[in-house]
């Protein structure tokens, strides 16, 4: 059973020779520089600043590895799409998350995060093949639910799936790292795929 209470900080990988290979699962996560990955990754550990919530936007430039109670690895990618990173940084980040991805052995599920809001972007739609090309399992998370009226969730769930072109198996959760909402999903999801119960 996995407890979620030992949280560390293990490295952040500026180079695939830097990524963790001790056959622990990897859960990784993506998003847009400004969709709230830190908030969701520390609503699942129901810690306040456990992974960092940075006040600029684009401030993960490398895979950060987080080891949850020696069990498994949280994998942060950088986030991705913020304009006032040089083109040259951009195309860094790029090829250091598709090594990431070149290297079968590594991804357990994916959680893409997505803006509950707004339509995804070009960038989504991209790192959406990524996922997909993977071969592996993903989910994706659509995150700032609490922004939503009640009447705008289906349609906007909708339009999540149909512009990243995903098919019907694949998972979209309703989620607020502010609220909570969607937090026993997404954890359902990682156990299932741990193949071990968490609390």
């Amino acid at each position: 059973m996995i407890h979620l209470q030992n949280a560390e900080f293990v490295r952040s990988a500026a180079k695939k020779e830097d990524f963790p290979r001790d056959g622990l699962p990897q859960i990784v996560f993506s998003g847009r520089s400004n969709v709230g990955k830190s908030s969701v990754i520390n609503r699942i550990l129901n810690r306040k600043n456990f992974a960092r919530v940075g006040n600029a936007p684009g401030k993960t430039s490398h895979i950060n590895y987080f080891r949850i109670d020696g069990k498994f690895y949280l994998v942060d990618l950088p986030g991705y799409g913020y304009a006032k990173v040089s083109q040259a940084e951009k195309a860094r980040w790029a090829r250091l998350i598709q090594s990431w991805f070149d290297d079968p052995g590594l991804m357990t599920l994916g959680c893409m995060l997505v803006d509950a809001r707004h339509k995804p972007t070009a960038d989504d739609c991209t790192m959406g093949e990524w996922f997909k090309q993977a071969g592996k399992p993903f989910v994706v998370v659509a995150n700032k639910l609490d922004k939503l009226k009640k009447s705008e969730i289906e349609p906007n769930l909708q339009r999540i799936r149909d512009t990243l072109e995903i098919d019907a198996d694949i998972e979209v959760i309703p989620f607020s790292a502010e609220k909570g909402t969607g937090r026993p999903d997404l954890l359902g999801q990682i156990s299932a795929h741990l193949g071990e119960g968490l609390l």
